[in-house]
């Protein structure tokens, strides 16, 4: 595996580095001010903190380095501070910071989504629009579809994670912890079932019929303005849909007036191996939304879509007072060109390549490990009872907890808690992705009694 390097990141020692317990003394310090200060809803995967970031690594204020493989949930995907993201965003911050790109335009705003537009399946004529969160992307393009469609009715799909906005959580399919206490949610949301190989069975063509039947049936086609889904489910457990029943979604889509909306916010930006995951299959959403990647840990948030789709909403029905920042533009634009001259689509794929055998080791190894699925650096396994498809919520939090005791983040994921996800920085370096998979290894055999 060749690594892309990073000049600010070689001035952080990328290594794993245990000083102290994890947490440290400094952290466990922080962490009761924190207790006394933020509010309690706000989670923490772990409770460290941290000082400064770069290439593969975590370097948290008791001067432990950790290695990344969450990249702030696929966020900081050309590694944290990436140069070119530093050098746009210093540039920018010290020409002006805001004027609301709805008020006095900037041609940073503009250049993004003339790269999106660019980049973003499909040769047909596209417009973008704006925002800050992938759920704001994704309510926005429900309002455009709805708009274009005069239709009001969304297919959501089991398993989904679309948002925590009012309407996002109606999307979203899974209660605890995105849902529960929060309703009533907004109205017009319809669930259907996702192809889930793992536990169906089924082909993609079959679980499609099925759900396409529950829409005609439940719904009725002329009543529903979008369809909207992650090409990769990633909250659910990085589930990918058997081949074909995204492309007869597609189908089902154009022949009945429906908007197709294909959720890419955590899936995007080379994150799979190409620049969106809708290609593996090569299907063409109207509309895509996009965010975490774009930026390189900054927030901003995209909407593209077919023109004639982007242009039905009236003069003023998009936008947002911060939506297309121009510093987290800036850190877009110098993102995207990180991510062209690093090829980070290749250093994805060579992730996978890596790691997909030594998962498989440890799935040999233990019997615990029911799936190893996902695209690119994209990659998650499903932990089960052995010999059964029974989740084993409990493995998975005891696994990852050991990790993080020794330096390496790794994240869970999964309607049945059961999923350890790797989403590691597309920078990181070959002998630090092989060290955390070493890591891990050490734990499921430990764990696992092997």
């Amino acid at each position: 595996m060749t690594t892309p390097t990073s000049p600010l990141a070689a001035d952080l020692p990328q290594e794993r580095r245990l000083v102290t317990a994890i947490p440290g003394p400094k952290s466990a310090e922080l962490q009761a001010r924190r207790v006394s200060a933020v509010s309690a809803g706000v989670g923490a995967t772990l409770p460290i903190y941290i000082e400064a970031a770069g290439g593969g690594v975590l370097l948290d204020i008791d001067g432990n380095s950790l290695i990344d493989l969450g990249s702030g949930i696929a966020v900081t995907s050309v590694g944290n501070a990436a140069p070119k993201v530093v050098a746009a965003v210093q540039e920018q911050v010290a020409k002006f910071t805001h004027t609301c790109f709805m008020v006095t335009s900037y041609e940073g705003y503009v250049e993004v989504c003339e790269a999106l537009n660019r980049l973003t399946p499909g040769d047909h004529e596209k417009r973008s629009a704006l925002f800050n969160t992938g759920a704001e992307a994704v309510e926005n393009a429900v309002k455009i579809a709805r708009a274009y469609t005069k239709r009001d009715a969304v297919v959501v799909f089991e398993h989904g994670y679309h948002g925590r906005t009012n309407l996002t959580m109606a999307m979203t399919a899974k209660n605890m912890p995105y849902k529960n206490s929060f309703g009533p949610f907004a109205p017009e949301v319809y669930r259907v079932p996702l192809s889930y190989p793992f536990h169906d069975g089924r082909d993609g063509a079959k679980a499609a019929a099925d759900a396409i039947s529950r829409i005609d049936k439940e719904i009725g086609a002329d009543n529903v303005a979008a369809i909207v889904i992650e090409p990769i489910a990633g909250e659910g457990g990085f589930i990918v849909p058997a081949e074909g029943f995204l492309p007869a979604l597609v189908e089902y889509s154009n022949a009945n007036g429906i908007v197709f909306v294909a959720d890419e916010v955590q899936s995007g930006f080379c994150r799979t191996g190409a620049w969106f995951a809708s290609e593996h299959e090569g299907i063409v959403p109207d509309i895509i939304t996009t965010a975490k990647g774009i930026a390189g840990g900054l927030p901003l948030a995209g909407v593209t879509g077919r023109a004639e789709i982007m242009d039905s909403v009236h003069v003023g029905g998009l936008g947002g007072t911060y939506g297309g920042n121009p510093v987290a533009c800036a850190a877009a634009l110098g993102s995207i060109a990180t991510m062209e001259e690093l090829d980070l689509n290749a250093a994805a794929r060579e992730i996978e390549a890596v790691m997909r055998p030594r998962l498989s080791t440890i799935a040999d190894k233990t019997g615990v490990i029911g799936e190893i699925r996902g695209r690119g650096a994209m990659i998650a396994v499903e932990i089960v009872k052995p010999g059964t498809d029974e989740p084993d919520a409990a493995l998975t939090a005891a696994v990852a907890k050991a990790c993080h005791a020794q330096g390496v983040v790794v994240l869970t994921a999964g309607t049945y808690g059961n999923v350890l996800r790797f989403l590691p920085p597309l920078t990181i370096p070959a002998h630090l992705l092989d060290e955390a998979l070493t890591v891990l290894e050490e734990q499921f055999l430990a764990l696992t009694g092997h």
